[in-house]
Order: C-alpha cells, then structure tokens, then sequence
C-alpha cells in the first residue's frame, strides 16, 4: 500500500506519520488485517483522509453513488496496519446491537460484545456504514465515544476507554430511501471529506490494474460509456441506479469469461433500472458505443 500511495503523489512526510501509527501501534490480535479488494484513485482525497486519520481524527466519507467511500475506508484501514469492523446501519439498528447485549452461556448471564464495543477495545478501524440510515436515539450511545471523551459507557458493566488506536470512519450517501439528515451533535463529532465522482484517468488505472488483459482500446470505451452515464445522470435524464462501478466491473469480469460485451453490460448495468422507460434511455446510451454483436474477445488480449 506505501507504494502504490508514492505513485499516487502522497509526501514522504505523510507516509512517515502512517508509519508512525504503525510502529507505535502494532496490531497483535486475531482479527485479520485484510488486503483491500480494490485500490482508491484519487490524490487530494488519500492526502486529506491520511491526514485526518494520522491525526487521530473520526472521518465522515460523505458523497453520491459510486465514489468509492468503502474502498477508501478499507485502504485506510489497511494501510495503517488495522483490522475493521463494518456495521451496517439501517433504521432498525439499535443500541443493543451496537454495543452489545446479555447472553445466557454456560449457565451464567454473560455480556456479549457488539462490534462498535469490540472495535473500541482492540484498537480497530470502525466503518459506520450508512450512517444517516440510523436513528437519532441510536447514536446517541456513541456521542462520548465519538468526542474528546473517547468512552463508552456500558449500562451494567461500567465504563470502556478507547484503545488509542481506534479511528471511526462513517460513510453516508444522499437521496437513498431511508436517510435523513444527520445529527448535528453527531455530525460535529467527524471531520467531512466530500468525496468527488472518480475521474476518467482514475477510472482507467483502476480498470487497468484490476483487468491487465482488456486492451487500451477495452479500458477507453468503458470509461468513455462510464462518462456517458454520469452525464446523464448528471442532468437528470436517468437515476443513479446505472452509474455503478461495482456493475461495470462485474460487466467486464463476466466479458473476461466470454460473454458478450452488450450482455455483460445488461446484466451489470441496464437492469439494475427497473423502470422501463429508464432502463430503455441507458440502453440506448449503451447502444450508442457498442454493438449487440461485439464479441468479448475484441477488447481483451
């Protein structure tokens, strides 16, 4: 990961404050540090995240569809050598499950740790996933953990400090069915960082690394169909149900097995718009750039 943040720009001097983090905190647990599936593209946003987390610092990925907030808080959590703990929050989420609840083991009542508990003992990076799909009451609980205080008070079994290694990343979309605004309480607890639409360069590395085979003429036309898509979603004409990286890349693994290109791209892409009319619009923009007769072996070598 320290190399490939040197190609992407980042000063030695920020490189040193994450290894820094590491040397003073090693992590000795079980949980496994996982290698990120993909890498994040994007110099000023790695600069500005890095920092924030090197500063101890909790960090709000804030942003549309496809910006890639999860795969930055994965690459964060890697590179500075840490497990993380991913809690999905929908409106159902409450307190108990956050910070854990009794269980009858063994015959005798034991506390069962959540993962927001389990994350803040071990020194873990915490991705509060959708975070403005929760409820208020909710997060309240992690208000003192979140602040200067850096606690975690659990009814009936006294009171957590944080590891000083724990960082929180939360993520949040707008528009989803289900957000809301987020509490401002809450929201005055994290430094935001607005997460830009990736980029055509960045686009084409991240297809590139992750699919060497597909030729320059392969990874252009799918940046360029890419582009297509956030244009028009951009001025309204389809939703941002098309403008989906996962799909894309799914789209293009399914060519690497020998599918169709206009296939793959319909099972990645046209079909996640279940409104006909929309569905027919980002069929149409496919069409404009591809064929229904391509063949996968065009665009791979």
């Amino acid at each position: 990961m320290r190399e490939f943040w040197q190609e992407q720009g980042l000063s030695e001097s920020l490189l040193a404050e994450v290894d820094r983090y590491r040397q003073q905190y090693p992590w000795q647990g079980e949980r496994p540090v996982t290698e990120p599936r993909f890498r994040y593209y994007g110099r000023e946003v790695l600069e500005q995240a890095v920092t924030a987390i090197a500063a101890g610092k909790n960090l709000l990925l804030a942003g549309p569809k496809a910006t890639g907030k999860n795969v930055l808080a994965e690459n964060l959590a890697a590179a500075f050598g840490r497990p993380d703990w991913n809690i999905s929050f929908h409106i159902n989420m409450d307190s108990t499950y956050l910070l854990g609840t009794d269980t009858f083991r063994n015959g005798a009542v034991e506390f069962r740790p959540g993962p927001v508990y389990e994350c803040a003992k071990a020194g873990g990076f915490g991705v509060l996933d959708e975070i403005n799909m929760a409820r208020n009451e909710a997060l309240a609980v992690l208000h003192s953990l979140l602040d200067f205080r850096r606690i975690l008070d659990v009814p009936g079994y006294g009171r957590l400090r944080l590891h000083p290694a724990t960082r929180f990343i939360a993520t949040m979309n707008y528009g989803y069915a289900g957000t809301r605004e987020l509490n401002e309480a809450l929201a005055s607890r994290f430094v935001v960082l607005q997460l830009p639409a990736i980029g055509a360069e960045d686009l084409e590395r991240l297809i590139g690394a992750e699919f060497p085979r597909l030729t320059a003429k392969g990874r252009r036309l799918m940046v360029e169909l890419f582009a297509d898509l956030q244009k028009k979603c951009e001025n309204g004409e389809i939703s941002s149900k098309a403008v989906d990286i996962r799909g894309l890349l799914d789209a293009i693994r399914l060519m690497e097995f020998g599918l169709g290109v206009y296939p793959a791209l319909s099972m990645g892409i046209i079909h996640k718009c279940f409104d006909e009319d929309e569905q027919e619009l980002v069929r149409d923009t496919v069409a404009l750039r591809i064929s229904e007769t391509m063949k996968a072996a065009e665009l791979f070598d």
